[in-house]
């Protein structure tokens, strides 16, 4: 959970659409932004929808640098001075994440915030810690590229990554392909009256996470989500009694691992024995970013859609409104 600013666009579909340009614009607001002290670990400090901007990043950066995502009020006690923290809150207010922004502050760590504003904005003008701010406007997990790609720009700038424009370049061409659209439309269809069980591999499985939370926020509906190889260690097993009607969503990268590819092949062929439907999605692009917000854009538009088929408004999360209001 993230709060959210009181100016929510209203027309989620608009905010989908612009998401490329999004991207751009994003990129540019970090460009100055850089850190110079040594730095071992990245951590990203958020809640809910600024959060998954950090897995986004872990999942990107697997294997190049370490990254961790903190969802508390508190940091562990092992992170200090080498490592950069990124204190994420699309709102600027959201309680847990100002909470880690104090805590950080008290060990004198490195910190990046990007926010539209709020109590983090006047925090940062007090220590004069960098602040990155970004439009105002959106549902936070609608604003996911501008607060994934400052990221990424402050983390080129500060020689912690290689360049990544041809990367950001490939994945905004890619997500002007129109036929998102339709294959969202298709899926969507398919999905009305069931609960979504979305499956990946462990490297996609950030994809999978983000699915499950579009469907819960944007359809208002339950949704799960498990990743390869350990699902077929205990998730498989619960089709021996079915009490639900399921949708099963396999997301494929096309270079995961051969293991993988033919464990997902044999887990769809179990489950479809079961008298469950599976749907298949192969994701394919330039490059790893680009499969990664391709697949993300492909279920953010299809939770969209699904909220539609269920004259559901996408954009307000009155329950989250209400639990805030009684904390």
């Amino acid at each position: 959970m993230d709060e959210t600013n009181q100016t929510d666009k209203s027309n989620m579909i608009e905010v989908l659409e612009s998401i490329p340009e999004q991207i751009a614009e994003a990129v540019k607001l970090a460009k100055d932004v850089k850190v110079t002290e040594p730095i071992k670990r990245i951590m990203v400090a958020g809640m809910g929808g600024s959060a998954v901007s950090g897995d986004i990043l872990k999942a990107y950066l697997k294997d190049k640098i370490d990254v961790t995502v903190n969802k508390d009020y508190f940091l562990p006690e092992l992170v200090g001075k080498e490592t950069l923290l990124f204190i994420v809150s699309y709102s600027g207010n959201t309680e847990e994440t100002i909470s880690a922004y104090r805590t950080a502050q008290r060990k004198n760590m490195n910190m990046v915030i990007i926010t539209t504003g709020g109590k983090l904005e006047e925090l940062s003008k007090i220590s004069k810690t960098p602040c990155i701010i970004i439009p105002k406007g959106f549902q936070p997990r609608a604003g996911l590229a501008y607060l994934f790609f400052p990221m990424l720009t402050v983390l080129y700038n500060s020689h912690f990554i290689d360049n990544p424009a041809e990367d950001i370049k490939n994945t905004i061409k890619a997500l002007k392909n129109p036929r998102f659209k339709e294959r969202a439309q298709d899926l969507a269809e398919k999905l009305v009256e069931k609960v979504p069980l979305i499956y990946a591999s462990e490297k996609m499985g950030v994809v999978a996470y983000r699915w499950k939370t579009q469907f819960n926020e944007n359809a208002k509906i339950h949704a799960f989500h498990h990743v390869f190889p350990e699902l077929d260690h205990n998730e498989l097993v619960g089709y021996g009694n079915i009490k639900a009607g399921y949708h099963v969503i396999i997301i494929k990268d096309d270079d995961d691992y051969v293991k993988i590819k033919k464990r997902m092949d044999i887990t769809k062929g179990l489950i479809s024995e079961a008298g469950i439907n599976v749907t298949e999605l192969v994701i394919k692009g330039e490059c790893f970013l680009t499969k990664l917000f391709s697949a993300i854009y492909l279920g953010d538009l299809t939770s969209y859609y699904l909220a539609l088929k269920y004259g559901t408004d996408p954009t307000p999360v009155d329950v989250i409104e209400k639990l805030k209001k009684e904390l």
